[in-house]
């Protein structure tokens, strides 16, 4: 039965009704048990950042009620609430029977999923998003430019990677929410910040996580890495490069005691969920973003040299 849903304005509940949990049959044919978060393997520490896309990482809390559920090279965030869970993030095409393992391990059910979200819509994170909506039955909440491309499974050439970007399974039930706002699932609020330069639908999201008194602010800023494929120059669009260099603002200012990124290894995550580096740190924002900003110059000042296209 279709769910109609009025439009909503910022800071108010967009969860406001039961979702039917629809399960593929195909999906859970011959389902058998998943392993528990403690047999999955550890994720190969040497191994590049393009490794590892669809394998199964470990599970795990990473703080309060927020948890790592994705795979080893790509990020998938679960927030869990006391009226149902939010996921952020599908990973690739191949990737959500381990993303819902992971969720099944750490003792929840694909139905306490509620809401599903985003960063950015390329196959390495959008990808597994048509399946895992599938099988939750959920809504999807994205911006306008993400929105678009959800929807038609392909992106367009206002995104740099536009070129060299494969197609992926379109996501069926995507409603636009609108930068700033705040996503409410009974005690879970989420707020969404327009991060573009990346893809052009670029989100960021942030909340307050707490283990007893102890509470901190976790960002999940979205990539902000100035790559194209042959044919885009950053140098030919001054208004994104501008909307970019804000994006990199916004990012730095974000309140932000733990730093969660799209790619565990832009931000060493692995490592500070060991425990070989430290997990809660109040400059990681900070230092990520100016990261990305010496990479955007030195991005043009490639173009301005012939050294990028």
């Amino acid at each position: 039965m279709a769910v109609q849903f009025p439009p909503c304005p910022p800071s108010v509940p967009i969860f406001n009704a039961m979702f039917p949990v629809i399960l593929a049959s195909a999906a859970f044919a011959g389902w058998q048990s998943p392993a528990t978060a403690s047999d999955v393997p550890q994720c190969p520490a040497n191994a590049s950042p393009m490794d590892g896309w669809s394998d199964r990482a470990p599970p795990r809390k990473i703080f309060g009620n927020t948890y790592y559920v994705g795979t080893c090279g790509i990020s998938s965030i679960l927030i869990v609430g006391k009226q149902g869970a939010i996921l952020i993030d599908g990973a690739t095409e191949k990737a959500p029977a381990a993303i819902e393992a992971n969720i099944r391990a750490l003792g929840f059910k694909l139905h306490d999923v509620k809401l599903i979200l985003g960063t950015h819509d390329h196959s390495d994170h959008a990808g597994g998003l048509a399946r895992l909506q599938r099988d939750t039955g959920v809504l999807m909440l994205a911006r306008t430019p993400s929105a678009a491309t959800l929807r038609r499974g392909a992106s367009d050439r206002t995104d740099p990677q536009f070129g060299q970007l494969g197609k992926f399974p379109p996501v069926a039930k995507v409603r636009v929410i609108s930068d700033g706002q705040t996503i409410t699932l009974g005690d879970l609020k989420l707020a969404a910040h327009a991060t573009p330069g990346h893809t052009p639908g670029s989100t960021s999201w942030t909340w307050r996580s707490c283990e007893g008194a102890k509470c901190v602010d976790i960002a999940y800023a979205d990539s902000l890495t100035a790559i194209s494929d042959k044919q885009y120059r950053y140098s030919d669009h001054p208004g994104y490069v501008t909307a970019f260099r804000h994006t990199i603002d916004t990012v730095a200012s974000l309140r932000c005691d733990l730093l969660l990124t799209p790619h565990p290894a832009a931000s060493d995550m692995l490592a500070r969920f060991n425990g070989s580096k430290p997990l809660v740190d109040a400059g990681a924002c900070k230092a990520y973003a100016q990261h990305a900003r010496e990479g955007l110059l030195q991005r043009l000042a490639d173009e301005a040299s012939g050294k990028a296209p």
